[in-house]
């Protein structure tokens, strides 16, 4: 027999997964808490009970969206020993990914907007955003770009993919995703120590 917190643990995932559903492919605004109630089958007030306000509930399935996309983008990175070409493979595997309706609605469409700016980037730190700083390291390490300060030039090119993934949004992104890679590997290469 299941415990209590093994059924709150159930109830609660079960929540998570249809709001994902639900943000993913209504958006945020277009979904409501009863919408999110009926799809996991359980009453209003268990949605309550675990999430007070809606936004609560979408930073848990971002929280989750970005755990799920930084796991994708570190399997398809992991294959390649070169630190940049780690980095571009990445970077082309998060097109991918938001490529996505789902992952592209709660990611770029809604994250931003619902979360704000700082809570948006603050989740992507840990994850997919908190991976540049590690790789330009290994990067200087391996003598594949001049060693330089960090910080500096890994906002600089996550703004840029950033800016690029929020650019293809609305477009089709496995496209422009593909076209975008392309220009980030060229950014990477114009840094590669020759």
């Amino acid at each position: 027999m299941a415990t209590q917190q093994e059924r709150r643990q159930t109830t609660r995932s079960a929540i998570i997964k249809a709001a994902h559903r639900l943000f993913g492919d209504r958006g945020f605004a277009a979904t409501t808490m009863d919408d999110v109630a009926a799809q996991a089958r359980v009453a209003k007030g268990a949605v309550y009970h675990h999430f007070a306000t809606k936004e609560a509930l979408f930073e848990a399935v971002f929280e989750q969206v970005s755990e799920e996309l930084l796991a994708e983008v570190d399997r398809v990175a992991r294959s390649e020993k070169d630190a940049l070409a780690a980095m571009a493979k990445g970077t082309q595997a998060y097109f991918d990914a938001c490529a996505n309706d789902r992952t592209g609605q709660i990611v770029l469409h809604d994250g931003p907007a619902v979360l704000g700016w700082e809570r948006w980037r603050e989740i992507d730190n840990r994850h997919f955003g908190g991976r540049f700083p590690a790789a330009l390291e290994r990067a200087m390490n391996q003598g594949l770009i001049a060693r330089q300060p960090i910080e500096p030039l890994a906002r600089l090119l996550l703004g840029a993919v950033t800016e690029a993934a929020v650019a293809c949004s609305g477009r089709d992104l496995q496209k422009a995703g593909a076209d975008y890679a392309r220009a980030f590997q060229a950014l990477l290469d114009a840094l590669r120590l020759k």
